[in-house]
């Protein structure tokens, strides 16, 4: 079967609409709380989960993944598609009708012209756009009128589903960003905290790390909906109490990412206020190898650029060591139970996608001790920790604060000490190091650390896009204002043939065995990053909310617009 085979045929929706729905704002306040509070409202200027997440609610996509992962249209009228014609047979195009009637939050017409305006914001050479990705091998973008834009290629390419697709891919309005291209981005505060949107909800006051009021879009499509006359959207705290605070007090309806153990969640689901939910998408927790030099006693223009390679951390031989020394199946246990698997994989799903590699099952200490001596790492100076040619093996570990990424940390400082790796811990705030701030030094962007640990997913049910983030020169950077998603700075010409070969490869086998090939370059071939946990999505919400239908393939909270209150 070919992508192109698929393309012929019609791409399944979805009636999301409950027979509850009375009038636009009966049902009065919704009360969502984010552990990680949202620091800006632009998925383009962070690949936060929680800024691109919160912001889904206002600003949103020509398609997204529904809960199943299939595609379905959202402010287009339909996918296109090789037998509808919107997809050219030479796959080199592909051409989105948007439906009529769609106006902005601010009631003037949403048109093709913003399309075309959010290509030239993400694709200025001059930008730093966190999701670059989504437009990678995009020649051209026309509107060919207001309600079909023309997206052109410059190679077929069989999976066109890239550009305005899924939540980290929205349209942003030409009007309120006009100013804002290039360098300037970052600068727009008002649009970047307050963008005027398509979706259910409008900003009307938001407070950086701290909470989003949000309330009905009077000019929403559906009169309706959203059910929900306003939205206060909390952020902060920690996964405790947002569980608590859902599944005990019923303080608020939705808690997203209980990254707790087992046993505390269902405690808490005793109380009786809420229930949780869970799902297993391609959800990675995984640690990031810096292949460059973060130490501070270098140029700001040059730390943790590729300018400067990493002292030790170019040694394969030591990132294979780091990986080794892990024992996953405790971490698991540990931290998720079932809602967790072992991966050696960066792409774990689904499963056509899935290598299923195992060389990460089994921790093996003294391999990896083995591996550094034959490596010319040696404890030298007898102070514990290995070094070569005046080069210690000592490591800035960090992450976000959580209590089970601490747990985590604690226990990989114990196996890299005992193969002779000092370790140093260090955990940040979650709103400000998944926050995309060009001018803090904490954020995982930046990487101002020899490793992080953290999970990330993709939109759908295709790696293309996931897989393309590791181009070269794709790193963040001073240049890029520190945005980019290659934030391990890895650099393989390779590497980047492939990803041009997936992006023009039909047959659906074949992709896989790409995907799969990329997949095993920058894990177990050169360790660049290091899998540890296959994590379940699991979040709460109060018996209350209806209409919700956790979503691992594109934004969890993709439907608010939906939601209702059960009476």
């Amino acid at each position: 079967m070919t992508l192109k085979t698929l393309l012929m045929g019609a791409v399944a929706s979805v009636a999301l609409a409950p027979a509850a729905f009375a009038e636009r704002g009966a049902d009065g306040e919704l009360k969502i709380i984010y552990w990680q509070a949202p620091s800006i409202l632009n998925p383009y200027l962070s690949g936060g989960t929680k800024d691109i997440e919160s912001a889904s609610m206002i600003i949103e996509p020509l398609a997204r993944y529904d809960e199943t992962g299939a595609l379905t249209p959202w402010l287009a009228a339909e996918i296109p598609t090789v037998g509808n014609g919107g997809v050219s047979e030479d796959l080199t195009t592909i051409t989105w009708k948007i439906k009529e009637g769609i106006t902005w939050s601010d009631g003037t017409p949403f048109t093709s012209a913003d399309v075309k305006f959010t290509a030239e914001y993400c694709m200025h050479p001059e930008g730093g756009c966190a999701q670059l990705a989504f437009f990678d091998g995009v020649e051209n973008v026309e509107a060919l009128d207001d309600l079909t834009v023309k997206v052109t290629f410059n190679q077929p390419k069989p999976n066109p589903y890239g550009p305005f697709v899924g939540g980290q891919s929205p349209i942003i309005q030409a009007a309120q960003f006009a100013e804002c291209l290039g360098a300037k981005a970052p600068e727009c505060t008002e649009a970047n905290f307050n963008p005027i949107g398509t979706g259910g909800f409008k900003v009307e006051d938001f407070r950086p790390n701290d909470v989003i009021t949000m309330i009905a879009n009077d000019n929403y499509r559906d009169p309706a909906k959203p059910a929900f006359a306003r939205v206060t959207f909390k952020g902060g705290g920690d996964a405790t109490a947002a569980g608590r605070a859902v599944l005990e007090t019923g303080e608020f309806d939705y808690a997203w990412n209980l990254q707790l153990a087992p046993d505390v969640i269902a405690k808490m689901e005793e109380g009786g206020q809420g229930k949780a939910v869970a799902g297993f998408g391609p959800l990675v927790e995984r640690i990031e190898m810096n292949l460059t030099n973060p130490s501070p006693d270098l140029p700001a223009d040059t730390r943790s650029t590729v300018a400067e390679p990493h002292p030790f951390l170019s040694d394969i031989n030591v990132r294979q060591a780091l990986s080794m020394a892990i024992d996953r199946a405790l971490l698991v246990e540990v931290g998720y139970g079932q809602a967790g698997k072992i991966t050696c994989d960066l792409v774990p799903a689904p499963d056509l996608f899935a290598g299923g590699d195992q060389h990460c099952f089994e921790q093996d200490i003294e391999g990896a001790k083995a591996l550094l001596e034959e490596a010319g790492w040696v404890d030298s100076n007898g102070n514990g920790s290995r070094d070569k040619d005046g080069v210690e093996l000592s490591i800035l570990y960090q992450t976000s604060t959580n209590a089970v990424r601490q747990d985590f940390q604690a226990l990989i400082k114990s196996w890299w000490e005992e193969i002779g790796v000092e370790t140093e811990l260090r955990n940040l705030d979650a709103s400000v190091f998944f926050g995309g701030d060009p001018g803090s030094p904490d954020t995982f962007q930046k990487f101002y650390a020899d490793v992080e640990m953290y999970a990330n997913t993709f939109n759908g049910t295709d790696p293309q896009q996931y897989l393309a983030a590791y181009r070269c020169g794709n790193e963040p950077r001073p240049a890029s204002q520190w945005q980019g998603e290659n934030i391990n700075r890895f650099c393989d010409p390779e590497y980047d043939a492939l990803i041009d070969e997936l992006a023009r490869t039909g047959d659906i086998d074949k992709r896989a065995e790409i995907a799969i090939k990329m997949n095993n370059m920058i894990t177990k071939d050169t360790f660049t990053i290091v899998p540890l946990v296959h994590r379940g999505r699991v979040s709460a919400h109060s018996n209350t909310l209806g209409g919700v239908k956790l979503n691992v393939w594109d934004s969890e909270i993709w439907n608010t617009a939906d939601w209702y209150r059960i009476k």
